[in-house]
C-alpha cells in the first residue's frame, strides 16, 4: 500500500512542477489559479511522501 501512496505522491510532484511552469507564463487571475494548483499539489505530495516514509526507507522513497 505504501508503494501506491508513493507513486501517487510522485504524480502530484509532477503536477506541482507543471503548475509552477504555467504560473510563470501567465498573468492576472489565471496566475493565481495556477498558484492555487501549485500549493495544493505540493501539500498533497509532501503529505503522501511523509506517510509513505513511515514504513519505507527515506532514500528509496525520495528516489522514487
Amino acid at each position: 500500500m505504501n508503494w501506491i501512496i508513493l507513486i501517487i505522491a510522485g504524480i502530484f510532484e509532477v503536477g506541482f512542477t507543471s503548475c509552477m511552469g504555467k504560473m510563470k507564463e501567465t498573468t492576472g487571475m489565471e496566475m493565481y489559479l495556477w498558484l492555487a494548483g501549485f500549493l495544493t499539489s505540493i501539500t498533497i505530495s509532501m503529505f503522501l511522501l511523509v506517510k509513505a516514509t513511515q514504513t519505507l526507507p527515506i532514500g528509496t522513497a525520495y528516489a522514487v
